[in-house]
């Protein structure tokens, strides 16, 4: 017994349960550790009843299949000490009990799905990932390496590359009467809808006042920072490095070049096109095409003006 031990402390991963081996239940378990299956028998000692189902309450009705999932929790004293996390064996990934999730998606190794979520049919979770509490997600989505996401819905065939952050708190901040930096509540959500694509390592802060949303067909570069409260329209092209403050309210078909700057609360009417680096200091109330710092309309060459 105690060469099995000293075997098992050369598995990093596995040392943390070298104390449970030890016990009286798991001792006769522990006969012959070259067997490939014999550590999964250990860890996930239980298979859920095949006739188990669960629901969500954004998700009302979803069934989820524990028939795919193992239990990956020690009974110990009637405690769960993974705190009713399972492993989902499309995948190999974590997922909370009351999440719902489709029998299709695969949440990969390393991939972590929260309490309440709802996971669509066909939806592919990435190693690493974290989908946070009550997040939604639609059907055939793909969410990519490292993506964290939070206090947010995500519509069907979106495309999530790696790094993304959505749903975090917004900037927002005021100053007291004693001169302290007091936080703004950010309490509401940011909404992604249907075939959006988002570039890696942008970050979309969640609402304050109205929810941050970016509308579908919307195509968002690599390094994009949107902030809180603010309404982007459908099939907007958005560039590399572009920085939208808050709240600011954006129509559809509007194009941002590389690097484009946009004051908080600055509204911009649909079909704008911006020139790399402009910056919008205030409205925009017409389409057409605009540059520069401020940003101003550029005129055609046989204007009369």
């Amino acid at each position: 017994m105690a060469s099995h031990l000293k075997r098992l402390t050369y598995i990093p991963t596995l040392s943390s349960i070298s104390t449970l081996i030890c016990s009286k239940s798991y001792t006769s378990k522990v006969k012959n550790l070259l067997a490939p299956t014999l550590i999964s028998t250990i860890i996930y000692s239980k298979c859920m009843s095949t006739n188990q189902t669960t629901t969500s309450n954004n998700s009302p009705g979803t069934t989820v299949h524990l028939k795919c999932a193992l239990d990956s929790n020690f009974e110990n004293g009637g405690e769960n000490d993974r705190q009713d996390y399972y492993r989902w064996s499309n995948g190999g990934g974590t997922f909370h009990k009351s999440a719902s999730i489709d029998p299709s998606a695969f949440v990969e190794v390393g991939a972590v799905v929260h309490s309440e979520c709802a996971v669509g049919a066909d939806c592919h979770i990435d190693s690493g990932a974290i989908i946070g509490p009550t997040v939604t997600l639609g059907h055939s989505t793909k969410i990519g390496y490292n993506v964290a996401l939070a206090n947010c819905m995500i519509g069907d065939f979106c495309v999530i590359h790696s790094g993304v952050c959505i749903g975090q708190d917004g900037f927002g901040f005021y100053v007291d009467e004693q001169g302290n930096m007091v936080k703004k509540p950010q309490i509401l959500k940011a909404r992604i809808e249907n075939h959006v694509e988002i570039g890696a390592n942008t970050c979309i802060d969640r609402g304050s006042w109205r929810d941050t949303v970016v509308g579908e067909h919307t195509k968002i570069d690599n390094l994009v920072q949107i902030g809180h409260n603010v309404v982007i329209g459908r099939s907007c092209l958005i560039c590399g490095q572009v920085g939208v403050a808050g709240s600011v309210t954006i129509g559809d078909y509007v194009t941002l070049g590389g690097r484009v700057g946009i004051r908080d609360h600055v509204n911009i009417v649909s079909k704008v096109r911006l020139a790399a680096n402009s910056c919008v200091t205030k409205d925009i109330s017409e389409p057409g095409d605009y540059g520069g710092f401020p940003a101003l309309m550029w005129l055609n060459a046989d204007s009369n003006t």
